[in-house]
């Protein structure tokens, strides 16, 4: 088994943080499509051995009438509302995953996370078009992780029949709230804080937590784990868990 520790996003200096992890997940390619070009450079940054991931752009996960949208630069026109996010099947949706493949190619990325908001709850139609949108784009050039904010929890059975799909699809979850509906190859692990609702990003990690966390992780089936923490003490807990759960982190 291989696990690779790391925080959602540059919390230090790039130059710190290359030299502290071995992996980062991007938070910049949910907001807006960076630059290939800035992506490209600073994958050379990284280095060898460095391994990134990335959020994929919400224009392809959220609705036109996301918040998040408000941090955007660019958004898609309104005429596109019924065609693009929420992972409809569409070919215009399909065009803007197009854009984030190209991100991914020019960072070399491992996983593309796609997170779904709660909006995004279950039903028929979600779960069809969840399903088909996954069988098309899942080509094996990535690991796809789909994390489904919501109800979804509550709906595991549908969750294992999307991500069955394909191989190269895994359940991103964070394991102090769910259990991946099915392990892979590869697992996939977000760490939002403890207690509140979904998330309570201001939660710091005790050391009984991290240790509860590590036990989780040396008990997966799966041979290549990331460790993505993402709350206001990523830094310091992802330290910290590296350090109690050293001899299996990379």
């Amino acid at each position: 088994m291989r696990v690779y520790v790391g925080c959602c996003g540059f919390c230090v200096g790039r130059s710190k943080y290359f030299s502290t992890f071995r992996t980062v997940e991007l938070q910049e390619t949910f907001y807006d499509l960076p630059p290939v070009e800035k992506l490209s450079s600073l994958r050379e940054l990284g280095g060898g051995g460095f391994v990134f991931n990335m959020k994929a752009w919400q224009g392809v996960t959220h609705s036109l009438d996301s918040p998040t949208w408000r941090r955007a630069k660019w958004r898609p026109p309104e005429d596109l509302r019924d065609r693009v996010g929420l992972l409809r099947p569409t070919r215009e949706n399909l065009e803007l995953w197009d854009e984030v493949v190209r991100r991914a190619r020019a960072i070399g990325a491992r996983v593309i996370v796609l997170q779904t908001p709660p909006s995004f709850g279950f039903s028929e139609e979600n779960f069809r078009n969840a399903r088909e949108f996954l069988r098309t784009v899942a080509t094996g050039e990535f690991i796809i992780g789909w994390e489904p904010r919501g109800d979804w929890l509550e709906r595991l059975d549908y969750v294992r029949r999307v991500v069955e799909v394909s191989d190269s699809v895994i359940h991103v979850v964070d394991p102090f709230r769910s259990r991946p509906a099915v392990e892979k190859e590869v697992g996939y692990f977000r760490l939002h804080g403890i207690g509140g609702g979904e998330v309570n990003y201001r939660y710091k990690y005790t050391d009984e937590d991290l240790a509860r966390l590590c036990d989780f992780v040396r008990g997966a089936s799966s041979r290549e784990v990331y460790v993505m923490f993402n709350n206001v003490w990523m830094l310091q807990d992802a330290q910290r868990f590296r350090d109690i759960c050293r001899d299996i982190v990379v």
